[in-house]
C-alpha cells in the first residue's frame, strides 16, 4: 500500500518535491485558500511552523480555487499574499484540486487515509491532515478547528519520533 512518501507535488515556483525527504518527520497538510474566512488560520499555521520545525513538523499549504473561488490568484500572487500577509515561511505549494477527477494524487490518498466520519470529499478550505513521521497515522481536522488545537497531536508524533 501506499505511503504519503511514495508522492511528489510541485511548490509555488514549479519545483519538484519529493515527499520522500520527509520520513521520519511529522507532516502537516493543509488545503489553503487566500480570500476564506479561514484565512486567518495562516498566522496559526505559521506559529506552529516556527515553534516546531526544528524538532521535525513540516508544514506544506496547498492553494486550493474549489471553494466559491476563493483562491483566484495566480502560484505567484498567492505565496507573495501569504509571505505579506502572515508571514508564511513555510512551504506553499502549487494550486491544486482536492476533490474531483482532477484531485491531486497526495489529497486522494490523505482522503482514503481518513476513511470513516471523517473520510471522503474534502468539505471546504483549511482542512487539515496530520502524519505521523513513520507515515502509519493520519489524522483529519475540520477546517474549523484552530492550529492551536492541533498542538496535543503534534507534540505526541514529534515525542515518539524523539524517543
Amino acid at each position: 500500500m501506499a505511503t504519503i512518501y511514495d508522492f511528489k507535488a510541485l511548490t509555488s515556483r514549479g519545483e519538484e518535491l519529493d515527499l520522500a525527504q520527509f520520513r521520519g518527520k511529522t507532516l502537516l497538510i493543509v488545503n489553503t485558500a487566500s480570500k476564506c474566512g479561514f484565512t486567518p488560520q495562516f498566522a496559526g499555521l505559521e506559529e506552529l511552523h516556527r515553534k516546531y520545525k526544528d524538532r521535525g513538523l513540516v508544514v506544506l499549504g496547498f492553494p486550493c480555487n474549489q471553494f466559491l473561488n476563493q483562491d483566484p490568484g495566480s502560484d505567484e500572487e498567492i505565496s507573495g499574499f501569504c509571505q505579506l500577509n502572515y508571514g508564511v515561511s513555510f512551504r506553499i505549494m502549487k494550486k491544486i484540486d482536492v476533490n474531483g477527477k482532477n484531485s491531486h494524487p497526495i489529497f486522494s490518498y490523505l482522503k482514503k487515509a481518513t476513511g470513516g466520519l471523517l473520510g471522503g470529499p474534502i468539505k471546504w478550505n483549511f482542512t487539515k491532515f496530520l502524519i505521523s513521521p513513520d507515515g502509519t497515522q493520519v489524522k483529519r481536522f475540520a477546517p474549523i478547528t484552530d492550529p492551536a488545537k492541533l498542538v496535543p497531536d503534534i507534540e505526541k508524533f514529534l515525542a515518539a519520533n524523539e524517543e
